[in-house]
Parts: C-alpha cells; structure tokens; sequence
C-alpha cells in the first residue's frame, strides 16, 4: 500500500510578486527550493492564511537570494504582495517507509531568506 505524505514544506514565506500575464506557477528563490528540497517543475500546494485559499500548481526556479516568491498566471488574483503562503509538496511512499520518513520543513525569515 503507498499513502500520499508531506515531502517538503516551507513555513511563512511572503509574496513578493503577483504576475497575471504570466504562463502559470509560483516561482521561487532558489536557495528556498533547496533547502526545501523542491525540484524545478513539482507539483506543490499552496495554502494562503490571509484568505484560506488553497492553489495547486507547479514549481519554476527564481533568481537564488533574491527571497522571490511570485504567484504566476490566474493563481496571482488569489494572492495580494505580503501575503503569508506555506508551500508544500507531498510524495508517494510505501505504507512502512513512510512510518519513518522526515520531511523537509524550512522556516524563511520575514524576507523571504534563510
């Protein structure tokens, strides 16, 4: 049996960019990506605390160090720059591995950086 569970999370980063005429996505600063151990492309949630809104969409890779966190294409009218976004990824993962699996959970500081 596989079961779906938290594979990567980062905690409180902040919007930086809203970009409506964008393809789609969320990009993000890439020293984030890896310390979260998020991949170009992954697919990944997007929960909102100011709204409660819930964003499903895939990862494009940012400029590393510049703290981005820009909400791409229509997901950027369910945004406002500032907002506080947890950005999470999940994994596959049969039942008993899955028992001892450690998420990667980063905490940003208020800038977007580590």
């Amino acid at each position: 049996m596989h079961i779906e569970i938290l594979k990567s999370k980062i905690h409180h980063a902040k919007v930086t960019e809203a970009n409506l005429h964008y393809v789609g996505s969320v990009t993000i600063d890439e020293n984030l990506m890896d310390a979260a151990n998020l991949i170009e492309h992954e697919k990944v949630q997007i929960v909102v605390l100011e709204n409660g809104e819930r964003i499903e969409t895939y990862v494009i890779t940012g400029t590393r160090g510049s703290g981005m966190i820009c909400l791409n294409g229509p997901a950027a009218r369910r945004v406002s720059v500032g907002d506080t976004l947890i950005i999470m990824s999940y994994a596959s993962m049969d039942f008993e591995l899955a028992k001892s699996h450690k998420p990667s959970v980063i905490f940003p500081k208020a800038d977007n950086l580590l």
